[in-house]
């Protein structure tokens, strides 16, 4: 079990949070993933998101959005998920994306010409060469991170070390 005590300042959509957010790593589950599921929890941040138990989750992705009635309203897949997942999700939920800490190039060849629902708008994030897993190399169980996004650019402060990277953004079709 990790546990993040998180101050989230997204200046590009306008969110100031602080929150703490415990996240249960899967034994199959490499920091790398968590990670980017940490960071994808936190770049969508809103109303109704909720972490999910992550490669364990079965049919759900590993973050989700849901509104008030309980309908989800985002899908948020992590790592390289395969067109049916994509295509489910973004048809029962209306917006997908993925966050990924793979090799773009191969996520996209991956869902290149297969049938998914609302393709031309999923986005897929990447996050600058190595930085996922500069970050996931010194991840303590217990860490207080503080993210600013400004301009598509990530701030991330783990306890006293300060990290930087592009957010990416590609579209799937």
């Amino acid at each position: 079990m990790y546990r993040f005590a998180v101050q989230l300042s997204d200046v590009d959509r306008g969110v100031y949070e602080t929150f703490d957010l415990p996240v249960a790593r899967q034994p199959s589950e490499t920091a790398e993933y968590m990670l980017t599921r940490v960071l994808a929890y936190c770049l969508e941040y809103t109303e109704g998101i909720a972490l999910t138990e992550g490669v364990a989750s079965g049919d759900e992705p590993a973050v989700l959005v849901r509104d008030l009635t309980g309908r989800i309203t985002a899908w948020i897949e992590v790592g390289a998920p395969d067109a049916d997942r994509l295509h489910r999700g973004s048809k029962l939920a209306g917006r997908a994306a993925v966050y990924t800490h793979r090799d773009p190039a191969m996520v996209l060849n991956q869902l290149a010409g297969k049938k998914i629902h609302g393709g031309d708008e999923i986005r897929i994030y990447t996050f600058g060469r190595g930085f996922i897993e500069r970050v996931a190399e010194i991840l303590p169980r217990r860490a207080a991170l503080s993210l600013t996004i400004t301009e598509r650019q990530l701030y991330l402060d783990v306890d006293d070390q300060s990290f930087s990277t592009t957010v990416e953004e590609r579209r799937v079709a």
